[in-house]
């Protein structure tokens, strides 16, 4: 049967995740939705993180009292009230006016982290002045100029960062056949989609006007050009990639970061085990959204075992494919510590900027509480012994 979805372009009457895509679809420029949705090459990977919820089955109880439910999870130290935070994205920009700043507003609404992108479209200081109260992490790239990797370790300390989150599995950039179909070279549209971009005046006015594509202002000052473009700024990030990073970076990220550190982007049970020993505090199992390796594991197929190897070691933190408040519970009761949310998030942000964003948060928020109660459980401690993983 196919599914209906809700065919107006209000998001407040989006009632799922799916509904704000749908939303976002028709609100953003061919190229702007391609970069927030798309994979690499023949996106079986990004296939492949959808369909391992569907391995996992609930096993719930009955006869249990469950009016009351405790959604809160410890993450350093501190009590979130929800076991989600917002994951970093780079260019949230394209979605809606300031974007950066509309979802670290909505993760500070609702007590969950936001995780700011090396290249976001916002300077960490204008988020963390923005968005006061909330709990801001920082995304890190280690580039090959290793003056302005710690100047921006040490931009984030001074703005009060809770969190800094290596990203470790770009150090050479995925085939993202979408990219190279808009961009005649990066930051440089194609004619044809300079002018379907005109099929959208309601985004060229939230987002274009008046300064034009948002650029990655975090880097701009280690530009060695003056007024520097999206043309520009793309081609420095992509020339300060550093592929030659190993695990003596994180010695050396300890010794110059002061508070948590996460590293992001691991999918294999030594690799976890490593990073244990070496000091992190956290990791993050991904594949990158399946924009990076096409026919990686799935997230969720590898985080049972690397639960297993280290979960009481660190803070284990999972992202890839998120759409429903039951993925979330699954993640948790596989040894999850934390959900880290990508695309649903800025579906919503392309919907409805930042109460879009919230919008989103409370779609899951509730599908969470549910799934809890009809577990026959009063709290996401207790979800573990509920799931059945296999093929269903």
């Amino acid at each position: 049967m196919q599914r209906r979805f809700h065919s107006s372009r209000d998001f407040r009457k989006a009632i799922t995740i799916e509904e704000l895509h749908a939303i976002a679809r028709r609100r953003l420029p061919a190229f702007a939705l391609e970069y927030l949705e798309g994979g690499a090459e023949d996106e079986v990977t990004l296939r492949r993180n959808r369909q391992a919820f569907e391995r996992i089955a609930f096993v719930p109880r009955t006869l249990s009292d469950v009016s009351k439910r405790d959604l809160s999870v410890e993450v350093f130290g501190k009590k979130l009230s929800l076991p989600i935070a917002i994951a970093p994205t780079g260019s949230s920009g394209l979605f809606a006016h300031r974007g950066d700043l509309a979802l670290a507003r909505a993760a500070a609404a609702f007590d969950i982290p936001f995780t700011q992108s090396t290249v976001s479209t916002l300077k960490l200081e204008a988020v963390a002045e923005g968005a006061v109260g909330g709990r801001h992490w920082m995304q890190l790239y280690m580039l090959k100029d290793r003056g302005v990797t710690e100047a921006i370790v040490a931009r984030a300390a001074a703005a009060g960062c809770e969190a800094l989150v290596l990203t470790t599995d770009t150090v050479v950039f995925g085939n993202r056949e979408w990219d190279r179909r808009h961009y005649v070279r990066p930051g440089k549209l194609e004619l044809s989609s300079k002018l379907e971009v005109l099929r959208h005046p309601r985004w060229i006015w939230d987002v274009l006007v008046p300064n034009g594509v948002p650029v990655f202002e975090n880097i701009l000052e280690f530009m060695p050009e003056k007024n520097a473009n999206p043309v520009r700024t793309r081609a420095f990030l992509v020339q300060q990639m550093d592929p030659s990073i190993t695990f003596k970076e994180i010695a050396w990220l300890k010794r110059v970061w002061p508070r948590k550190l996460v590293v992001k982007g691991v999918l294999d049970v030594e690799d976890a085990r490593r990073l244990a020993d070496a000091g992190a505090d956290g990791i993050v199992v991904s594949n990158h959204g399946a924009r990076q390796l096409d026919g990686s594991v799935s997230p969720m197929d590898v985080l049972p075992k690397i639960a297993e190897a280290i979960g009481s070691r660190l803070c284990i933190m999972v992202d890839g494919g998120f759409r429903r408040g039951t993925d979330i519970v699954k993640a948790i009761g596989l040894g999850a510590h934390l959900v880290l949310l990508g695309r649903a998030t800025l579906y919503g942000l392309a919907a409805g900027g930042e109460e879009g964003v919230k919008h989103a948060l409370s779609i899951l928020r509730e599908e969470i509480d549910r799934t809890v109660g009809l577990l026959g459980v009063t709290s996401l401690s207790e979800c573990a012994g509920r799931l059945r993983p296999g093929s269903y």
